[in-house]
């Protein structure tokens, strides 16, 4: 079993983008995130702790200009706080153990998927393609990406 935590040597590594977002509560500008056209099948995980937090399979072109996702890979491993910034009441998705901030949840996403969009920075995601799953140590989130049974 993996223990995510934010790692100093990791943070240290993060580009400019990457800190500002992750550890200055920080939104990269619209349509420039590496994955908001990513359509490869795997996970997304947080930049800086590792934790699994969301899956290919829930992600979906919501056309607010950054990846969106309908669910977490795991709601143990996303905090959602209220943020008052901005002028605006939204809520803040932060990963837990890592403590980065990805993004915002607003309740507009898709009705048959649960209404839900994960608004969440590209800069605050590395991105592991199904193949390579096994290899760094997420096997078990295979069948959430494929959709099959494991047996």
């Amino acid at each position: 079993m993996n223990t995510y935590k934010a790692d100093p040597n990791t943070i240290a590594r993060l580009t400019k983008e990457q800190y500002r977002v992750t550890q200055e509560n920080g939104t990269e500008r619209p349509g420039t995130g590496e994955y908001l056209h990513n359509d490869e099948p795997g996970l997304y995980v947080d930049i800086v702790s590792g934790e699994p937090l969301f899956t290919s399979a829930d992600k979906f072109d919501s056309g607010c200009g950054w990846p969106s996702f309908s669910k977490p890979v795991n709601e143990g491993f996303v905090n959602e706080l209220r943020d008052a910034s901005h002028g605006m009441i939204r809520t803040e998705v932060r990963s837990t153990n890592g403590n980065s901030h990805l993004g915002h949840v607003f309740p507009d996403g898709p009705q048959e998927r649960g209404g839900l969009r994960y608004c969440i920075n590209s800069a605050s995601l590395r991105f592991i393609p199904l193949e390579e799953l096994e290899a760094e140590g997420y096997g078990e989130y295979i069948p959430q990406i494929t959709g099959e049974q494991s047996s």
